[in-house]
Parts: structure tokens; sequence; C-alpha cells
């Protein structure tokens, strides 16, 4: 009986630390998106100021 509470013990501990770890990731996935989700809307706005021009993908360099 003593082995089993030991071991319910260990498996409780390490359900609330992967609850902590599953906390924090949740909050940087958010951070991510956000940040994603504005260099998204930055590069639209950069594409979208330069309708006019080629894209950079499609310029020839400098150099030839």
């Amino acid at each position: 009986m003593e082995a089993l509470e030991e071991r319910i013990a260990h498996l409780t501990r390490m359900v609330e630390d992967l609850s902590d770890v599953v906390a924090r990731q949740s909050g940087e996935i958010a951070t991510l998106e956000r940040r994603v989700r504005m260099l998204m809307e930055r590069a639209a706005e950069a594409e979208a100021e330069g309708a006019g021009t080629a894209p950079l993908a499609d310029q020839r360099p400098p150099h030839w």
C-alpha cells in the first residue's frame, strides 16, 4: 500500500510539472502567433507599397 501511495505522489507531481510546462508553452505560442501575424501584416504592407516594382526574388542582382 505504501508503495502505491508513493507512486501516486510521484505521478501527481509529474502531472503538476507537465501542467506548468503546458501553461508556459501556451503563453509562448500565443506570443509567437501575434508576432507572426504582425510580420505577415508588415510583409503585406511592404508588398502593397511596392506593387509597381518587381518582387526582390525576380529582380536581377546589381552585379549583372
